[in-house]
């Protein structure tokens, strides 16, 4: 029939339904071949529920899945950095691309994709042409960039939350009706896209302008008339960029096409090309259901395929076949050595393991490599172990019999693990990756079942390999302390013979295969795959890099600040002897605990089990409210811990070939997705005093470089506003007011221009220690003040922001009824202690207020990370360091500026479009030669 009025024609969003197919299974292979196929049984599934549904007045006489065609399209034309920052679609998905398709025909449905063009401009020029024709169009989709196509006959079905989207939902979504849409996506951005957009400009904020001004043209011509400055200057600086964001957005309407609206006619599927497809996938469960409706005999599968579309959970974990050491091959040549390089190319994956001279990946020598394939099937490649007793012409102990020579192995090994096709399957796979990466092999793709445990059960246990082996196997790994000691007698693994060596290593890869075979489908059960796929996995590399890069600490200034750091200790040391009225042992607890509770006559000490009096920090943070001996005590343990912690330290991590510091990141070190630092830590480096901020005075630039710092404002603040709804806080935020003068103006009833440093001060203690379940006791030693005065600031901050409140108990709520919280990410962080009892439970009770407030923000910033390698690739910069809310980066002196507006600009889009923040997030930068001039 030809199209026109009375024809109702569906356009199906085909990436929609493939991302969705694929994040909705748990991954299955095709029993045959091993070839994934969990997203085409997904889609298959779901175009088999669309034809039956849609019926009655629903029922389409005309329909098509529109796909989007690989690579670029008009859009990197007009701007090259369109859709940059967009991840790469998982390993396992892309050979299921072109199998969609394939399905789609096999369904009798019409496809299309066309090259040079988007499926939303394909879906645009369709749902133009037949609105014109008098037709009706259903676009099956959620894509916020096709609401601009709402009126008119056009309206949207989310088949995911089966709701229309009409005009009045396009209105509740953007603030704006359809016709506005593209005015609002101009303005605000989009940074899955990499549509730049108005800086600092959000949904809400460009419905607001577009509604008052009429239109982007108009706003963009009036906007000196603008009153906030930084918004008025963002409008002007940014028109061009403005305009050409609209363009990007603008869906093309009149897209060139090869076919016509009459092409797309339903037609009923063909039994002898459907089922057939079906059986070749091996979807018995599905075959059978479809062969029944048609009134056909199903094909006939084997009983061992996979069998999606049965509905319920996915199958229950496979039977392994037991570990076994003794079982593992040692491959000592090429020829044996290929056999399992074979396998990895039959089966798509391998895990993969080293082992090494050291825990020092910089430093640390390569000593042999474990593979596995399939649970069991396993082996070890030595490469460098050390006979024991014989020396070479050189005299240094030589190379024992019956290893593959390194660079053999290397050169077998490195087109796979550099293969795209192959997906590399490690425990803790940051540590191998740096390896290799010193050998000259970049390995990707990776998966890393660390960070899946970590995604899925922060808060519940450890993630290391040999606690999840016992705890998800049952099976206890070989200790490392058996083949190498411990303390001073330890050996390194080059000395391990390598027989036993074998058992070791290729267990250690069986395992990890063995949990990844458990751990990948429950990714999607516990709900938390975003968070691996998006939020941990692609982090990997961004941390290898970074890690690797290192920073220049200048050993000079660290000894000057020692010297420095001892002069005033010891001057410390004479006010504490003078106090006392005798010479006492600074660093002993118990002295000082004798003078404090035995001399001075203190109240509030405990002994010891060897009845010693207790000084710990958390009882000299109380008494320094009252006295200055404790307060002084305080100073100097501080001091004593810079020097020892960071100054003298420091200098010992200094690479002897690089010359430069390299931390590694813990991805898995707290609970709430926050990184932790290691060898050294350089989280932790105190920044409330002057002595602790003078330590990044150390970090210095190469010359003709410059050390760029740029962190989020107050950025957990900014998210507690967001999520208990705090009005007054919110437009502070959005008005760029001193957030902490504000408050204190709003709890101590002081005008702003009357403002003084010491109640900012206090506002802001009470502020950061909100978020954290600060108590009075706790705000008085940071204070300093009496404990009545620091509750009396509390119970007024809570009484003028009730919100608060309400946000911690239906926090402490939700996590006693699900026994875990959740990020505005979807990160979940267990609660395993919220119904404890005793002094546990109030410990329990402030971890669960503070982890979706800190892990939101730590999101964030992993997001902003794993964007930032694409957007500053071309410029001679390096990002070195994060610290909490900062990063930390190294460019040359000339590109300093432009460094800072990329970097800015990723950092403060980094929420979105996954998270829509009632607030705008911003950044403060600094530049200098070292670290503390930056920050």
């Amino acid at each position: 029939m030809s199209f026109g009025k009375g024809c109702h024609l569906h356009l199906i969003d085909g990436s929609a339904f493939i991302f969705r197919a694929y994040h909705a299974l748990p991954p299955l292979t095709r029993k045959s071949d091993g070839l994934p196929i969990g997203a085409v049984a997904g889609f298959c599934n779901m175009l088999q529920k669309y034809v039956e549904e849609a019926t009655g007045d629903d029922a389409p006489t005309h329909a098509a899945v529109i796909f989007d065609y690989s690579g670029r399209s008009f859009r990197n034309d007009l701007y090259q950095e369109y859709k940059a920052n967009r991840p790469t679609a998982p390993e396992d998905l892309v050979p299921q691309f072109p199998l969609t398709r394939e399905a789609t025909r096999a369904f009798n449905v019409a496809c299309h994709e066309i090259e040079g063009y988007e499926a939303d401009d394909i879906i645009a020029t369709l749902a133009t042409q037949a609105r014109e024709l008098g037709g009706r169009v259903t676009i099956i989709s959620s894509d916020k960039d096709l609401m601009q196509l709402v009126g008119g006959g056009v309206e949207m079905l989310d088949a995911m939350k089966n709701r229309r989207i009409d005009r009045d939902g396009v209105v509740e979504k953007f603030g704006v009706p359809p016709e506005k849409v593209v005015d609002v996506q101009a303005l605000a951005g989009d940074s899955v896209d990499n549509v730049p957009g108005a800086p600092g400009i959000g949904i809400k904020t460009a419905a607001l302008l577009i509604n008052e001004y009429g239109d982007l043209d108009t706003l963009l011509d009036r906007a000196d008339e603008i009153k906030q400055p930084k918004r008025r200057e963002t409008l002007i600086e940014k028109a061009d960029q403005i305009r050409m964001s609209r363009e990007l957005v603008q869906l093309k309407e009149d897209t060139p096409l090869d076919f016509t609206l009459d092409d797309l006619e339903v037609q009923d599927p063909d039994p002898e090309v459907l089922l057939p497809f079906l059986a070749s996938m091996e979807f018995r469960t599905l075959s059978k259901r479809i062969a029944d409706k048609m009134g056909v005999e199903p094909p006939i599968i084997p009983e061992t395929a996979v069998q999606p579309g049965g509905g319920g959970d996915p199958a229950p974990a496979p039977e392994f076949p037991p570990i076994d050491p003794g079982k593992y091959e040692c491959v000592r040549d090429a020829v044996a050595l290929q056999r399992w390089i074979d396998l990895a190319h039959k089966r798509g994956y391998i895990a993969v393991d080293t082992e090494t001279t050291s825990l020092d990946e910089m430093q640390a020598d390569l000593v042999g490599i474990s593979l596995c394939v399939e649970p069991g099937a396993a082996c070890y490649i030595p490469l460098t172990h050390k006979d024991g007793g014989a020396d070479d012409l050189f005299g240094s102990e030589a190379l024992a019999d019956g290893q593959m020579p390194l660079d053999e192995a290397l050169a077998l090994l490195k087109p796979v693990l550099e293969d795209d096709a192959i997906l590399k399957i490690g425990q803790n796979m940051k540590y191998d990756a740096k390896i290799f990466a010193r050998l000259g092999v970049e390995v990707a793709p990776i998966d890393d079942t660390m960070l899946m445990s970590y995604a899925m059960h922060a808060g519940l246990h450890g993630h290391g390999m040999d606690a999840l082996s016992e705890r998800y196997l049952g099976h206890t790994p070989i200790p490392i302390k058996e083949l190498i000691g411990s303390g001073r007698s330890a050996i390194t693994f080059d000395r391990v013979p390598v027989d036993e060596a074998v058992k070791y290593a290729a267990e250690d890869a069986d395992v990890t295969l063995r949990l990844w075979t458990l751990f990948k489908p429950s990714l999607h059960r516990e709900r938390v795959t975003s968070v691996y796929e998006m939020l941990e996995r692609p982090l990997v590399s961004v941390l290898s890099r970074m890690e690797m890069d290192g920073i220049t600490v200048d050993r000079d200034t660290l000894s000057r600040m020692s010297n420095a750091f001892a002069q005033k200790m010891a001057g410390l040391e004479a006010e504490l002897h003078e106090m006392a009225g005798h010479e006492f042992n600074v660093q002993s607890p118990a002295q000082v605990g004798e003078i404090l509770f035995g001399e001075m006559r203190f109240e509030g000490g405990s002994r010891t089990k060897t009845g010693q009096w207790s000084t710990p920090a958390d009882v000299l943070e109380d008494l320094a409210t009252e006295h200055e001996f404790p307060a002084r005590v305080l100073d100097y343990r501080q001091l004593q811990k810079l020097k020892s912690t960071y100054t003298d330290a420091l200098q010992t991590h200094i690479n002897p070939e690089t010359g430069r510091v390299h931390t590694s990141y813990v991805q898995t070190g707290a609970n709430t997705g926050r990184l932790a630092s290691t060898d050294p830590n350089l989280q932790n480096i105190p920044i409330r005093t002057e002595e602790g901020r003078r330590i990044r005075e150390a970090f210095v630039a190469p010359a003709g470089k410059t050390l760029i710092s740029l962190d989020y404002s107050q950025i957990e603040l900014r998210i507690l506003a967001h999520v208990a709804g705090i009005e007054t806080m919110k437009q502070a935020f959005r008005d760029g007011l001193d957030i902490h003068a504000m408050t204190a103006s709003e709890m101590f009833g002081v005008p702003l221009d009357q403002m003084t440093p010491d109640i900012r001060r206090r506002a802001k203690a009470i502020n950061f220690g909100v978020i954290y379940g600060i108590s009075g006791f706790g705000l008085a030693r940071n204070l300093r003040i009496p404990r009545a005065e620091a509750q009396a600031f509390i119970d007024a901050y809570f009484e003028r922001y009730p919100g608060i409140r309400a946000y911690m108990d239906d926090t402490v709520a939700y996590a006693k009824e699900h026994g875990f919280v959740q990020t505005l990410f979807g990160r979940r962080i267990h609660t395993p202690e919220i119904t404890a009892k005793g002094p546990r439970a109030g410990f329990a009770r402030r971890a669960a207020i503070n982890a979706p407030i800190q892990g939101t923000a730590a999101d964030v910033i992993r997001r902003a990370m794993i964007r930032m390698p694409v957007a500053i690739s071309g410029q001679p910069a390096k990002m070195l360091l994060q610290v909490h809310d900062e990063l930390l980066f190294e460019v040359e002196e000339a590109a300093a500026d432009k460094l800072i507006d990329t970097a800015r600009e990723v950092m403060e889009g980094a929420a979105h479009p996954a998270v829509h923040l009632d607030i705008p997030l911003t950044v403060d930068a600094g530049r200098g030669q070292n670290w503390a001039e930056a920050h």
